[in-house]
């Protein structure tokens, strides 16, 4: 905040902001220019100039790029949003946006390059050589765009060449998540039910609790209540990209304020958590004090399901079909999406739930031959 008075200003982003009169409008009202510093007396200095005419900032933001627009938005971010979500905004600028546009002016972008590179990332994005990338990740990359461009706007005027820029068409089925079958759970659970280990205790917990597979690996002992039948859910794991280039594996707060919560444990399912019950601070997965990540998590659980032959599948669908079985069962919704961490209702029903073939079949089993 500034002084009475003042008028240079300490942004959230670290950096300052100092602001001059240069006059009056058409209306009589006093007209400004703005200049940015990394010290107060940076500020000071181009004040100073632009007072004397020797600092045009109009001139200045006519070559700012995007690159350089962008890190601003991103070191003011860092401030304000999870680490994990820096983490992929830096990710997607670095991978996708940089190398495509870092280089162009600002005031030189226009919708028609951001058209051609949208369709780019589409057929030829993968940084693997292996093709493009899918329609949600282009989404992400155009959306993260945009935030750059509403800041540009907010900050120093620039028109926004990503307003009227249209998303990528998502089709309703696209990377949907495929469920287990009654069949195939079946065969899943008889395995992790006569194969006993950590992985396939934990694959069968988040089978009959819908956890995600970062909240798992953060599962300490002292996070399940065997007693009462309930896990606290309270933090999630991910590997993370640094500012460096390097990776880390980051213990952090949940996806969502709604995501932290407390799910009951089937009874049959504490019975087989007892076998492993290790000491309160130990990651329930590895027994110790070093959590297993996510990404190892996986691998494991494609192990499994190859063991068992099934279809490959991603661990998200243990959540996707907890979902279902649910329903099957006929749990309310409201309940469903507390127990899911959802913030909305209607996340759960159109995203999580999907109709198995036993639910088809027993609906069209109910028709009758009109009389």
């Amino acid at each position: 905040m500034a002084k009475r008075g003042s008028n240079i200003y300490k942004r959230k982003d670290g950096r300052f902001e100092g602001r001059v009169s240069v006059g009056y409008n058409e209306n009589g009202k006093l007209k400004y220019r703005y200049v940015y510093g990394k010290s107060l007396a940076e500020v000071k200095e181009k004040m100073s100039e632009v007072r004397s005419g020797g600092i045009n900032p109009e001139k200045t933001k006519v070559k700012m790029t995007v690159k350089e627009i962008s890190e601003q938005w991103l070191a003011e971010k860092k401030l304000t949003v999870k680490t994990a979500s820096y983490s992929s905004y830096r990710r997607l600028l670095s991978n996708h946006i940089y190398p495509a546009l870092g280089g162009i002016r600002c005031t030189a972008l226009t919708k028609q390059m951001l058209n051609k590179f949208m369709s780019e990332l589409l057929v030829s994005g993968r940084k693997d050589g292996g093709g493009g990338l899918s329609p949600k990740t282009v989404r992400d990359v155009i959306i993260v765009l945009k935030a750059v461009f509403g800041y540009a706007h907010n900050e120093y005027g620039f028109a926004d060449p990503t307003e009227k820029i249209r998303l990528p068409r998502i089709d309703k089925g696209c990377g949907e998540q495929s469920v287990f079958e009654r069949t195939e759970r079946i065969k899943l659970e008889y395995h992790l039910m006569h194969n006993q280990s950590k992985t396939n205790m934990g694959i069968l917990l988040c089978l009959y609790t819908g956890l995600r597979i970062g909240e798992l690996c953060a599962l300490k002992w002292n996070d399940i209540d065997l007693a009462n039948g309930q896990v606290s859910v309270t933090k999630t794991i991910q590997r993370i990209s640094c500012d460096d280039g390097t990776t880390e594996l980051a213990v952090g707060s949940p996806k969502s304020v709604s995501s932290v919560r407390d799910v009951p444990i089937p009874e049959f399912i504490c019975k087989e958590l007892l076998n492993f019950k290790g000491i309160s601070n130990a990651y329930i997965l590895s027994g110790c004090g070093t959590p297993v990540e996510p990404r190892t998590m996986q691998n494991r659980f494609k192990a499994v399901l190859k063991q068992c032959g099934l279809t490959d599948r991603n661990f998200h669908s243990l959540r996707h079909t907890y979902a279902t079985m649910c329903v099957e069962k006929g749990f309310d919704p409201k309940a469903l999406s507390e127990l899911l961490g959802h913030a909305d209702v209607s996340i759960t029903m159109n995203r999580y739930v999907h109709s198995s073939a036993e639910m088809k079949k027993r609906y069209v089993s109910r028709l009758d031959l009109s009389a």
